[in-house]
Parts: C-alpha cells; structure tokens; sequence
C-alpha cells in the first residue's frame, strides 16, 4: 500500500526545502517525523506537514481497503520538492528607478509505504 501527499505554492525555496527532504528520504516515518520536529531549519515544517498529511492519506486507504494499519511499518519511499511559480515584486527606488524581487516558492511531495512483508 501506497499513500501520497502533495503541498502545492509553499513559500520555502526549492534549495532549502531539498535540504530537509534530503534528511528523510528512505527512513521510517515516525523516525522521519522526529528528525523534522527538531530541525532547526524553517523548512523542515512545510516537510513535516506534507509527511503527516501522507500519513494520514495512508491510514484512509487502509481503512477503506479494509487492511489493518500500523504506522510503524511505513516508510519513505519517493520524496521530491520542484519549484514553484515565482512571485514577482518590486521595490521603488531613487530616481524612477524599481528593484525586481522574485519569491519563489516549491511544490514537495512525499510518497509513503508498506514494507513488503508485513502484515
């Protein structure tokens, strides 16, 4: 069994969301859930809210595929971030002149599953 999440427009660069991906990618999900809780790094909650909503997301196809759920046997299997669109600013200067200002932004997405064998 497979779940997925997506957080679509999050207001974190791509560089620095792909740090915190980088830290979970392949672990257990309750180990995953801990390492974002105590990463110093503002990008780690956008992680984590995509993380639990997988969670989530995999306990509701549990229950409706009638299987038992057991949240310890989940882990990462594919985690990714791409960017987003980038927001557009400027910023007036002296003499006419206007500073551009880009915000980007990133699109993450966590994939989490069984392990094979258990049951």
């Amino acid at each position: 069994m497979e779940a997925k999440a997506i957080a679509r427009h999050v207001r974190v660069t791509p560089r620095k969301a792909r740090r915190m991906v980088d830290l979970i990618r392949g672990k257990k999900a309750a180990e995953a859930i801990t390492i974002l809780k105590f990463a110093p790094q503002d990008a780690s909650v956008p992680v984590l809210k995509t993380l639990e909503s997988a969670i989530s997301n995999a306990r509701v196809k549990a229950d409706r595929a009638g299987e038992p759920f057991r949240e310890n046997d989940l882990f990462i299997k594919e985690t990714f971030v791409d960017e987003g669109v980038t927001l557009k600013r400027f910023r007036a200067r002296a003499q006419g002149r206007a500073a551009r200002i880009n915000k980007r932004t990133s699109h993450i997405t966590v994939v989490v599953a069984a392990k094979e064998g258990a049951r």
